[in-house]
């Protein structure tokens, strides 16, 4: 376990706290607030409301002409 004041067990414990801390850097999302992938549109929300029938067909083409104006 010791030789010549080095402790072999250190060394090991470094070199898994390096492969821990790599695989979390190059794994984890770069998102901010929690948010994975792309960042929905404003289309894309109404979209996803009126396929969930939160809102009628009249609502849904009015609201896309004015998304699609600005």
């Amino acid at each position: 376990m010791y030789d010549d004041g080095n402790f072999y067990g250190m060394h090991l414990i470094w070199w898994f706290i390096w492969i821990v801390l790599l695989i979390w850097v190059f794994l984890t999302p770069w998102g901010y607030r929690g948010r994975r992938g792309k960042e929905e549109t404003p289309l894309d929300i109404l979209k996803k409301r009126y396929a969930s029938g939160e809102i009628n067909k009249e609502e849904y083409e009015e609201r896309k002409q004015v998304l699609e104006k600005n």
